[in-house]
């Protein structure tokens, strides 16, 4: 049977996409220059949730999971640069750390340092 493979894109409207890809590569290191961005191999979730979660922001249909190296690091470069970030000690469980912060069109994106297995 034919399958799904991976993630192809995430797509999603801006009101200023260019601003908002600059500030995507500036923070996260995605770098969307030529169209696509190369990913490092690991876990994709996904995850449908009820439509009445308190998970993330009740306005927004999405949030984007991004899996990073070093939680600790970003979350200080993060900061550094004027971002708030929230951490609950309740994120945190045996799949990884968690952490939260918003781009600057109040997107969602929850950040992931998959524990080490």
């Amino acid at each position: 049977m034919a399958k799904v493979t991976g993630i192809g894109g995430v797509f999603f409207r801006a009101r200023d996409p260019e601003a908002l890809s600059r500030w995507y590569a500036t923070h996260l290191g995605i770098d969307n220059g030529d169209g696509a961005w190369t990913q490092e191999a690991g876990y994709t979730v996904f995850a449908p949730f009820s439509d009445d979660t308190d998970y993330f922001r009740k306005d927004h249909q999405t949030m984007l999971n991004f899996r990073v190296d070093d939680i600790a690091e970003l979350i200080k470069t993060l900061e550094a640069a004027g971002i708030a970030v929230e951490t609950r000690a309740e994120w945190d469980s045996f799949l990884g750390r968690f952490a939260r912060i918003h781009d600057p069109e109040g997107n969602p994106i929850e950040l992931w340092e998959p524990a080490v297995s």
